[in-house]
């Protein structure tokens, strides 16, 4: 409450001002905040963030022994790299993308190229009407079964039958089921890669529910494929870093 007292101050000449003393009182408007501070914390609704779930790769249920290993049919090893325009990395005119190169190959490459097991080349297009495209195609070829489950579970998260919580705890465990056929992915990030088109492949990864992959540098046999691809197709994939001159002058 606010007061006003008035001072006496002794005599004063006729017509002086008189002089008068404002006292307030706090304490109700501390109170009142008090009172909303409690109120607001017992009326808000706390709002989980939102993350994004990224199946990281596992060597679950595969003994030490044979963690390098893998069945032929199962593997798939992509070498990733970026067209480039001099120093700057080539954009699609179209879609304003940086246009990333993929070259994979199954199972055990075949250097003596007597078979068709050697280089074939996609890119990252994702999706076209609901329907999936370049590397995601294969990648979800090899790892049908799985997201076949995937769907299912999916459709019943959307029509309510299971809860968010529930839907991530299935997804997680059919992505991993070792009775189910799986493919183990090697990627390998070329010379010329950005850190974009690495990303692309592990988002790729997560899209496609593929649980068992990892990160390699191209070897050898990689090059001599990649080789093979040029003189084949007429085209330069091999050439000196793009990048050195910048990295030089940091």
């Amino acid at each position: 409450m606010a007061q006003i007292e008035q001072s006496d101050g002794g005599k004063k000449k006729k017509g002086a001002q008189k002089k008068m003393s404002i006292h307030v009182d706090f304490t109700p408007m501390v109170d009142m905040n008090m009172l909303l501070i409690t109120f607001f914390m017992l009326c808000t609704t706390m709002i989980k963030s939102q993350t994004l779930q990224i199946i990281l790769p596992t060597n679950e249920e595969v003994k030490k022994e044979n963690q390098s290993q893998a069945k032929q049919s199962e593997a798939i090893t992509i070498i990733l790299d970026t067209e480039y325009n001099g120093d700057t990395p080539a954009v699609d005119p179209e879609t304003g993308k940086t246009i990333h190169n993929i070259y994979y190959y199954e199972g055990i490459a075949d250097t003596t190229f007597s078979t068709n097991k050697y280089l074939r080349k996609e890119q990252f297009i994702g999706n076209v009407n609901h329907q999936p495209q370049g590397i995601r195609k294969i990648l979800r070829g090899k790892n049908e079964e799985v997201m076949k489950e995937y769907e299912t579970l999916k459709n019943k998260w959307k029509n309510k039958e299971i809860t968010k919580e529930e839907f991530d705890k299935l997804a997680k465990k059919n992505a991993s089921d070792s009775l189910k056929t799986r493919p183990v992915v090697v990627i390998k990030p070329g010379p010329n890669t950005t850190y974009e088109g690495l990303i692309n492949a592990i988002d790729e990864m997560n899209i496609n529910q593929i649980s068992r992959y990892s990160i390699e540098l191209p070897t050898h046999t990689d090059t001599v494929l990649l080789q093979h691809f040029e003189k084949a197709n007429n085209q330069t994939i091999i050439r000196p870093l793009v990048r050195s001159n910048t990295s030089a002058t940091k």
